[in-house]
């Protein structure tokens, strides 16, 4: 959609309407034209020019700034997520390599040991003259959410990370996006990217606040397009605040989103147009999913275009212009195949003339030699009405390795106890009974007050 000669501040500026339009924080909040003649760095943008820079930040709203303020300028801007723990960024530091950081001094502290510059930024906007003309390419890099080791550092452009955005919306009604996700993770980071380059405003969640509060503080914005992963959205239809918010466009992303989690949004939020995408942070954003309909249609697959998808194996084998360009450090490996595909590791079945989401090849659970994929056991789960999100895992057993058990958690209308409880149980066994293998069907259903979620916005996969 841009090229890279435009600088992200400069394509947001080419969208118009900066006086109208903002950032909203939970603590603070700035219109866009107050960006257009100030400085969120204190006016030391030119000492980071040129500069491979790290952005840490605790609060992702000063972040939000340094990135319009820095594209364009630094040569390369490093997006460190508040969850990273601190012993992994000596690695980043030494592969990227960086040589300056930026920083509210929440999360590194002033002290922190750094090659170059040190520049505090701040969600108060100072008087400056920055130097705009001529932006060089700057690259960004991103790094992986996994759960475990150290993240891999993936390295993409303003022309890649925007590929597949479109234009603002054709009636002319102004666009308030908002996210569940940190926009230092990819997800959020198309979020933030949409709402900039396609004049709309943007309201960011914090860590700071509940999921009630967050939804209450959107409502108050008038957010009118937000996105997060399937396990956000079921925790945001558990919150008594849910109606706070009348979204014109919900989004999925970054999770399997089952049949029952886009009923459930399409019910909640019957005026609201229910989208959920494929994307990851090495392959990009691969397509949108409008039709309602979990999985998507066998013929994207195969067709020649600006995105390119092929199955081999089982998985998802992605190439485009959107994909990153690389992994940096020495020991990264290859992101793309010798044809250009990245192997996104995720598994497809075939049913009918839909493709279906099984899980993740990493993810198989191992029953007596059986592969069982858990995402396929709680897109079963989650179809019984008064489940509202299940976790699928495996447990030891001498015989057969491995079984598997399942925690649910019932929705906040039905609280099952005793007889209830087994009642319940007993359906929901025989549910997939009747929809799987025998060797997949859980052999304990636990009955659990909630799931957790990490920062990624994925649910926390364990091993039992």
């Amino acid at each position: 959609m841009h090229g890279d000669s435009i600088s992200l501040w400069n394509a947001t500026i080419a969208a118009g309407n900066l006086a109208r339009r903002f950032l909203a924080g939970d603590s603070a909040a700035v219109t866009l034209s107050d960006l257009a003649e100030g400085s969120c760095l204190g006016g030391r943008a030119e000492e980071l020019r040129g500069r491979s820079v790290l952005i840490a930040a605790t609060d992702q709203f000063p972040a939000a700034l340094a990135l319009l303020e820095l594209d364009g300028i630094a040569r390369r801007v490093v997006l460190c997520p508040a969850d990273l723990p601190l012993d992994h960024l000596p690695f980043v530091i030494a592969s990227v390599p960086v040589d300056a950081i930026v920083s509210d001094g929440t999360t590194l502290g002033a002290d922190f040991p750094c090659v170059g510059p040190y520049v505090t930024c701040s969600p108060k906007i100072a008087p400056a003259s920055i130097d705009r003309n001529a932006p060089s390419s700057t690259e960004w890099i991103l790094l992986t959410s996994g759960t475990t080791g150290r993240p891999k550092l993936v390295a993409h452009t303003l022309s890649s990370l925007a590929g597949a955005i479109e234009g603002g919306d054709s009636s002319g009604a102004p666009r308030v996006w908002s996210t569940f996700y940190d926009i230092r993770r990819y997800g959020g980071l198309q979020i933030f990217l949409r709402a900039m380059l396609t004049g709309g405003s943007l309201v960011l969640s914090s860590a700071r606040e509940s999921t009630a509060d967050f939804l209450t503080r959107a409502g108050a914005h008038r957010v009118s397009h937000i996105s997060g992963t399937p396990s956000h959205w079921r925790r945001a239809l558990m919150s008594p605040a849910a109606d706070s918010i009348q979204p014109r466009y919900v989004r999925l992303s970054g999770e399997i989103a089952d049949q029952a989690i886009l009923d459930n949004l399409q019910s909640f939020y019957p005026q609201a147009k229910v989208s959920h995408a494929f994307a990851s942070t090495e392959a990009g954003v691969a397509f949108d999913v409008n039709d309602g309909l979990a999985g998507f249609p066998s013929s994207l697959i195969g067709q020649v275009g600006a995105v390119e998808m092929q199955v081999k194996d089982g998985s998802l084998r992605i190439r485009s212009s959107r994909t990153a360009t690389d992994y940096l450090g020495c020991q990264a490996g290859l992101l793309k195949d010798t044809q250009g595909f990245v192997d996104t590791g995720d598994m497809l079945e075939l049913c009918g003339d839909r493709y279906y989401f099984a899980g993740r090849r990493d993810g198989v659970i191992n029953v007596g030699g059986q592969k069982v994929h858990p995402e396929e056991v709680e897109a079963v789960i989650n179809r019984h009405p008064h489940v509202l999100m299940s976790l699928v895992r495996p447990r030891k057993n001498p015989l057969m390795g491995a079984l598997v058990v399942a925690d649910v958690v019932l929705a906040k209308d039905c609280a099952a106890t005793g007889n209830e409880t087994r009642g319940m149980e007993h359906e929901i066994l025989q549910l997939c009974r009747l929809a799987l293998p025998r060797y997949k069907v859980p052999a304990a259903v636990k009955f659990v007050s909630d799931l957790a979620v990490a920062a990624s916005g994925k649910i926390v996969r364990g091993h039992a």
